[in-house]
């Protein structure tokens, strides 16, 4: 403020006027890192779901495997052939132990669902790595926002300049976040 008179000076506008651009920014930044947060969870939860099944679909097919082999080797040396009733009862175990394997008419077979599974897991862990970028553009606007405030206070100019820096690098990582947030790993 200049002469008591509630004038601002215009270095004190231009500072206002970057602390109201970085924190713009930074609100930007903050709800692209909740909404990749969430999308990350969502994803995590969708492959576990996804990866049980497979595991649900794998016990049922170890189950009907077992108990096709078990009739049969009962049978296989025995005096007594196997009751065709029973042939065919384990024949349709084996079948449905093979369907269990792939099943793309409905996309649930093991197979189906383990492909399922991993786009889910690369989807989260994209979300992750978007959701880290923008944390690190909204502690680079943070302290950007600190430090324009600093320069206000004392008139130092290069207070000013690393805020303007600082602001730089965490758009930088706010733009990764959208569109690359997988380019570097930090």
């Amino acid at each position: 403020m200049s002469g008591g008179h509630g004038h601002i000076d215009g270095s004190n506008k231009k500072i206002a006027l970057l602390v109201a651009i970085l924190a713009a920014l930074l609100a930007v930044s903050e709800m692209g890192g909740k909404s990749s947060q969430t999308n990350s969870l969502a994803s995590h939860i969708d492959a576990s779901n996804l990866w049980s099944f497979f595991q649900s679909k794998t016990i049922r097919q170890t189950t009907l495997r077992t108990a096709a082999e078990e009739v049969e080797a009962t049978y296989k040396d025995g005096p007594a052939p196997m009751p065709p009733a029973l042939k065919a009862q384990a024949d349709r175990w084996r079948q449905t132990a093979q369907r269990y394997d792939t099943e793309p008419e409905t996309g649930e077979g093991r197979k189906e669902l383990a492909a399922r599974a991993k786009i889910k897991e690369e989807h989260r862990d994209r979300s992750l790595s978007a959701y880290h970028m923008f944390e690190y553009g909204s502690a680079c606007f943070q302290l950007a926002i600190v430090l324009a405030g600093a320069a206000a206070l004392t008139s130092v100019i290069w207070l000013t300049f690393l805020s303007v820096g600082l602001g730089v690098v965490g758009f930088a990582f706010t733009v990764l976040a959208f569109v690359a947030p997988t380019l570097i790993h930090l």
